[in-house]
């Protein structure tokens, strides 16, 4: 049987770094042809760059997908590729704040990222997928949509909201060839989670290591998820035959059901 990912196209959003260029990097060494979408051409280039040093296929093109214009360029300007395989991965964390202390532009901005550029993204390169009656999606969703995390209200809200339009579309789309799962994983070691315990630390008056020791001890492994691991889960999923409209949870068993 041939492998579901060789020789295909896929589209990887906030590849510029952290997750994004990790299943960047894990679809190209597969024997995908990759497209990189972000908007630092810096680190971009630096991504493509990497995986081409692999021996793999990569290019990159800069856009912001929270952006509906930014995002008809892009489809416009890739017309001419079979885009096969699309991971909504782009995403910013948000206020680390009580609700009551959130602004509202601060909250329109996660869900413009993190729901928004799902939803373009989606509209956008979908309809070739159906065309062709062949596609997989997989939308890089979070623990922390299912499970309470105090001060994040509007990533959890908005990595719920991504969860419930994967099982949704999955089920528009089935018929027609096409299928749809979102990842969620835990606590990812890197950048983001290095600022996020920063800001936890200072609101709640601890040290960085105390939030982190904090955060781990509510997993069932005790440690942070890897930037690697989560891109293995995403070919993992690719490769699935008949998985759609589900939620894979990474999270080192942060929920329990």
């Amino acid at each position: 049987m041939s492998d579901v990912i060789a020789g295909r196209t896929a589209l990887v959003t906030g590849a510029g770094n952290g997750l994004g260029r990790a299943i960047s990097l894990s679809l190209a060494v597969a024997g995908a042809r990759v497209i990189l979408v972000g908007r630092d051409s810096d680190k971009l280039a630096r991504a493509v760059e990497n995986i081409r040093l692999s021996g793999a296929s990569a290019d990159a093109v800069v856009g912001d997908v929270s952006d509906p214009e930014a995002v008809a360029r892009l489809q416009a300007g890739l017309s001419g590729e079979d885009i096969s395989i699309l991971v909504n991965n782009a995403g910013i964390g948000g206020p680390v704040a009580q609700l009551t202390s959130i602004d509202l532009a601060d909250w329109d901005e996660v869900f413009a990222v993190n729901v928004r550029g799902v939803f373009l993204m989606c509209r956008a390169f979908l309809p070739g997928m159906i065309a062709r009656r062949a596609g997989h999606i997989v939308n890089i969703a979070s623990v922390t949509g299912k499970r309470p995390l105090p001060g994040r209200t509007p990533y959890a809200a908005s990595k719920m909201a991504v969860i419930g339009l994967t099982a949704t579309l999955a089920h528009e789309v089935g018929p027609l060839g096409v299928m749809v799962n979102s990842l969620s994983p835990g606590f990812v070691r890197g950048p983001r989670m290095e600022r996020n315990f920063r800001l936890e630390a200072a609101r709640r008056g601890l040290t960085e290591q105390q939030v982190e020791e904090d955060f781990v001890a509510r997993s069932a492994l005790h440690r942070m998820i890897e930037e690697d691991e989560v891109a293995d889960a995403v070919t993992a999923i690719l490769r699935m035959r008949g998985l759609t409209a589900a939620d894979i949870d990474l999270s080192g068993g942060m929920v329990a059901r």
